[in-house]
């Protein structure tokens, strides 16, 4: 098996199921010692270090999210691992939610974008007023949890932006 070259920057790969096929080779030294392009999961130290490369702000990363986040139509929704896997970061679910933490207030329909299963997971007034925005814009609710086999957005992959 030859080894392909590729960029040197932190590998988005794809996710199925319980496997991670890589893209590209990684970078940082904790992520080095993932096998590449093998079907395998990853190991724990490398999610903890995905984990903790999401909680800083990277641009082009924010950005990709923000191109997703925007494609969200009115009355549809996705879910932070869904929007993090369609602009190339399968692994990057939680920087998704620090961006919509940390971005100027309504320059993003964060209110379209939700936990796994459809599941709110903001707290107290904000639970409030995400449901409410997303029932006036005519998205229903099933035992507290949207309805995704009616509402979800079936996003475009980062491939075909």
């Amino acid at each position: 098996m030859t080894a392909r070259t590729a960029p040197q920057r932190i590998n988005p790969g794809y996710a199925t199921g319980s496997r991670i096929y890589l893209v590209s080779k990684p970078s940082k030294p904790a992520l080095a010692s993932f096998a590449w392009n093998e079907k395998v999961a990853p190991s724990s130290k490398v999610r903890r270090a995905i984990l903790r490369e999401g909680l800083s702000a990277n641009e082009d990363r924010d950005e990709a999210f923000r191109r997703i986040i925007v494609s969200i139509p009115p009355g549809k929704v996705s879910t932070y691992g869904k929007v993090a896997a369609a602009a190339g970061y399968p692994l990057y679910h939680r920087a998704v939610a620090r961006l919509l933490r940390t971005d100027t207030p309504d320059s993003l329909p964060w209110h379209r974008v939700l936990g796994a299963g459809g599941l709110i997971k903001l707290r107290a007034e904000a639970a409030i007023e995400q449901q409410r925005r997303l029932r006036m814009e005519g998205v229903r609710f099933r035992n507290n949890r949207v309805d995704m086999e009616r509402f979800e957005h079936a996003l475009r992959s980062w491939e075909t932006l």
